[in-house]
């Protein structure tokens, strides 16, 4: 195997053995292979789109495919099988509408799932030129990242062919021609294509915004409680908001209460979700800490997405649904959770209540652009001096420690607006306020940098400024692949000078690098004094 994709591969340049997230080979080889069968499923979907075919569905199996592969989502090897098993077939029935037979186009015809064993579809061969393969890998883990959003955005009702178009083709890039002919894109096409991965990516957090917005509602300033109530209990990870809405509707008069953990944790602010009088509060804290966690939730526990860990001595009480899996646990279909409301049932839950402390989630794009006036003329007034977002992936490497003290040690008179699980380094901590405004806002989940970025954009309109006039500083730490794609929409918009830690993606070359850091200025994180002194002068 070979993985390279998540900050915290080993030694800083590949998982070779098994994964520093618990992948094993075998797991890792099928991934790789579902990979090559959506550029081959792509291949075949682009010939059919120049003839006017659109299969929505295969639209929506490409982006769920590919979600599958990002990191901590799914590990179970049976289930990614039937995955590349499933593009191939689609790949068939394309071919077969397309006219093709036997004679005329045997290789998609007659694919098969043996077949793919044989090709080379690792990813640290997809070229000879580092640099080439370096814009080819930032391309296909954007990608991962934009397929995450849109699968997302997609079950709730949110598509663009236009979006889905683009997916194939980033996917079909690099495949050899038909004649077996090399790819004759150059470095400069190459990176090209990884900037209109990071605007797609925008087109796809555009998409899942419409969509939760449009079935929840508008988040607003909520607070959220960090104890637990007497009773028995249901915890929810990851970030489909679908999968917890009708989880709450099927747990409704049944005395069990509701909690969020990791990312789920700004579902609180959507009225749609919190007019759910048993979705009581938050439990725990980022995804790399629920091996420590989880053992001590007294309930049953649902994995919606990624970030799941190996829940073993606890893997009874687990259950999955969507693209997640893990061998031997129960996972969800169809959004029928009667087997995680029976084992929450057979489960102690909490014997007493617990107050605990009590955080503020909601500030989303309508809340902060409805403030982007008095912000402004705080900002005018001096009353706000910076504007920092501070967020992104937690991770358990060391150096992420970064964040917390950089939050801790930014000024009286500045903001920090944060999002994703980054946050949880520093989520529950009192900041005061500046005016009306909490100094610390909680913007949402990592897809919810689409309303940073509204807020941004509104503001160096009302200062007629660029974006990058603006007091506004990105500090970023990244994980996995949609903090990948985040990145690319960032440097797609022309933003600069942004920092990113705790350490530079393996994947980037040397060469690639430096061309970041001379065009948009991104840099590593220092420490937190040098990074705030070189930022505010």
């Amino acid at each position: 195997m070979f993985c390279n994709q998540c900050e915290q591969t080993a030694g800083g340049t590949g998982c070779t053995v098994s994964g520093v997230c618990g992948k094993q080979a075998p797991v890792s080889d099928i991934q790789d292979r579902i990979i090559y069968a959506l550029r081959l499923l792509a291949r075949t979907a682009l010939k059919g789109r120049a003839r006017g075919i659109v299969d929505q569905e295969t639209d929506d199996f490409t982006v769920r495919a590919l979600f599958s592969t990002l990191t901590n989502v799914n590990f179970d090897q049976a289930a990614l099988e039937d995955i590349a098993h499933e593009a191939i077939r689609r790949r068939k029935d394309l071919a077969r509408k397309l006219g093709c037979n036997p004679d005329t186009c045997p290789a998609a015809v007659n694919a098969t799932f043996e077949a793919l064993g044989r090709a080379d579809t690792r990813i640290d061969h997809l070229s000879d030129d580092p640099n080439v393969r370096s814009a080819m890998q930032l391309l296909l883990f954007g990608l991962k990242g934009v397929a995450a959003y849109a699968d997302h955005a997609a079950v709730l009702g949110q598509r663009d062919p236009a979006l889905n178009a683009f997916i194939y083709e980033a996917l079909d890039a690099g495949m050899p021609a038909k004649d077996g002919a090399p790819d004759t894109r150059s470095l400069e096409d190459w990176l090209d294509l990884v900037l209109r991965c990071g605007k797609a990516n925008l087109r796809a957090m555009e998409l899942l915004d419409a969509g939760n917005t449009g079935t929840f509602g508008d988040p607003v300033p909520t607070p959220v409680s960090l104890g637990h109530r007497r009773g028995k209990a249901i915890l929810v990870s990851g970030h489909d908001l679908e999968d917890l809405y009708e989880l709450l509707k099927q747990t409704e008069g049944k005395g069990i209460n509701v909690y969020t953990h990791g990312e789920m944790l700004p579902a609180h602010g959507y009225p749609k979700l919190h007019a759910f009088s048993h979705l009581v509060g938050h439990f725990g804290t980022a995804w790399q800490n629920q091996r420590k966690e989880l053992p001590a939730f007294p309930g049953a526990v649902l994995f919606t997405t990624n970030c799941i860990q190996n829940p073993k001595g606890y893997d009874e009480k687990v259950f999955t649904s969507g693209v997640v899996g893990w061998p031997g646990l129960t996972h969800i279909k169809g959004r029928d959770f009667s087997p995680l409301i029976e084992k929450a049932l057979e489960l102690p839950g909490f014997d007493e209540d617990e107050a605990g402390k009590t955080v503020m989630v909601g500030f989303g794009r309508r809340t902060l652009l409805d403030a982007a006036p008095a912000v402004l003329e705080a900002v005018k007034a001096g009353a706000v001096r910076h504007i920092f977002l501070v967020g992104g992936c937690d991770g358990a490497k060391p150096g992420r420690n970064y964040y917390t003290e950089f939050v801790e040690k930014t000024p009286a008179d500045t903001l920090v607006l944060t999002l994703a699980c980054g946050k949880f380094r520093f989520f529950d901590k009192d900041l005061g306020q500046i005016g009306p405004f909490p100094r610390l806002m909680d913007v949402g989940q990592c897809n919810d940098a689409y309303a940073a970025v509204q807020v941004a954009l509104a503001l160096a309109d009302a200062l007629g400024c660029g974006v990058n006039d603006l007091p506004l500083s990105l500090v970023l730490s990244w994980y996995e692949q949609k903090a990948v794609a985040i990145l690319l929409t960032l440097l797609a918009l022309g933003v600069r000078d942004i920092r990113l830690g705790p350490s530079l993606p393996a994947f980037v070359s040397p060469d690639i690098l430096a061309l970041l850091v001379e065009k948009w200025g991104i840099r590593p994180i220092s420490t937190p004094d040098e990074d705030l002194k070189a930022i505010l002068g």
